[in-house]
């Protein structure tokens, strides 16, 4: 598979800030039609750290698939694998002052024989769109409490613009991890003519909702004209914001394209924000989920968390019943019977009352989770969480928060 592009436009805004913690690659002005691997990071850690570590990463995963990727190669996942371990290590070795205190998020799509390979880590995100059919193939899920909480049916989705824990994120990259966070990776081989790809920072889309970026991509003007209806859409917009628009101009297929990875169809249906209709009720329908067969893929239907959460409460209701059906005959042998039996045969009633107390102590009891107090904007910490699924509210690492105001890091440094 090979591509033709229009000349890829970025974005790369102050915002309301005093200092320009995003970083992008190519570097803002010097991007051609001949680059194929695209990066945007939003930098955390106060002052000059989270510019530094944004532009670590940055530096550090770029150089690799340069040095590493000849043209017309195909990408691996254990090539991207290796390219994110350097990007690690150069963040490591930029915290010279060993605080582990700074970070940054990670968006990344690279066009290489094998299609196309997108990768994120945070909340920044990353777009696949074909604006003449009105869709959105690829929107990257948030890796971001409020998602969590969007994806459990507890918020709408509208809820999540204006939730106070709406900047805390569950997964950055940071220095010295003990154990490093993993990227979500998507493959991507339905390109066509006209498709674009959007890497973005969160602050692009303070303002801005899926079909308003539609429809200004939809519109006939130049691709120049419609990024800068995006930057005047966003200068008012408080946090940095960076971007990258990469318009498919042409693509070439080639012999065996066809065995190609492609998994954009099983995340389009994982995401449940580009199924809801109801985006300003609690999301509690059922899920569409999909599984690949030998045959293809399969659309299945998964019950939602609420639904889940219903049917786990019937598990104790067979418990309860045949406790309380114990403790009547119980009570029944005990005093109904009491005035006909022997006193050994009341003694052995309150054998059985016993033995049926010590069951009601051996029923499981249920568990209420507690949900985590809301934290105070603005705040961000370093957290790890399994690759897809999202983690329950009570377990797990203690998120990372950003903040878009004042910008705290959580552990009491200015950033």
């Amino acid at each position: 598979m090979k591509f033709e592009l229009y000349a890829p436009q970025a974005i790369h805004q102050l915002g309301q800030r005093k200092n320009q913690e995003d970083s992008i690659y190519p570097v803002y002005g010097q991007a051609t039609a001949d680059d194929r691997f695209f990066l945007v990071c939003d930098g955390m850690g106060g002052h000059d750290k989270g510019e530094v570590a944004s532009a670590a990463v940055c530096q550090g995963l770029s150089q690799y698939i340069a040095d590493n990727l000849p043209q017309d190669a195909v990408l691996t996942d254990e090539m991207f694998g290796r390219a994110l371990q350097k990007a690690f290590d150069t963040l490591d070795a930029a915290d010279v002052a060993h605080e582990g205190k700074m970070g940054t998020t990670m968006t990344f799509m690279c066009l290489h024989k094998g299609g196309c390979l997108v990768a994120h880590i945070g909340d920044s995100r990353i777009y696949h769109l074909r604006p003449q059919t009105g869709q959105v193939l690829y929107r990257s899920r948030d890796h971001s409490l409020v998602q969590q909480l969007y994806e459990l049916g507890e918020i709408s989705y509208n809820e999540m613009g204006t939730s106070q824990r709406k900047n805390i994120i569950l997964r950055a990259m940071q220095p010295y991890q003990e154990e490093r966070t993993k990227a979500t990776m998507v493959h991507i081989t339905d390109i066509r003519p006209g498709d674009y790809f959007y890497l973005c920072s969160d602050g692009m889309l303070e303002q801005m909702e899926d079909d308003e970026l539609l429809a200004i991509l939809k519109d006939g003007c130049s691709d120049e004209e419609k990024v800068a209806e995006l930057v005047k859409r966003t200068e008012q917009n408080a946090d940095n914001h960076s971007a990258y628009l990469i318009h498919v101009k042409d693509v070439e297929h080639e012999l065996g394209d066809e065995q190609l990875l492609s998994d954009e169809e099983e995340a389009r249906q994982r995401n449940k924000a580009l199924h809801d209709s109801h985006k300003d009720q609690a999301w509690d329908g059922a899920e569409a989920s999909v599984r690949r067969t030998a045959s293809g893929i399969k659309t299945i239907k998964v019950e939602s968390a609420k639904a889940n959460s219903k049917s786990n409460h019937k598990k104790y209701i067979l418990p309860l019943l045949i406790l309380l059906l114990a403790l009547g005959v119980g009570a029944f042998l005990l005093f109904g019977g009491k005035s006909k039996k022997t006193e050994t045969d009341d003694s052995d009633a309150s054998t059985e009352l016993v033995d049926d107390e010590q069951e009601e102590q051996d029923v499981p009891q249920r568990g209420l989770r507690e949900e985590p107090a809301p934290q105070e904007e603005p705040q961000r910490r370093s957290i790890k969480e399994p690759d897809q699924e999202p983690l329950p509210l009570n377990q797990g690492p203690q998120p990372v928060q950003k903040d878009i105001q004042s910008s705290k890091f959580g552990y009491g440094v200015n950033y």
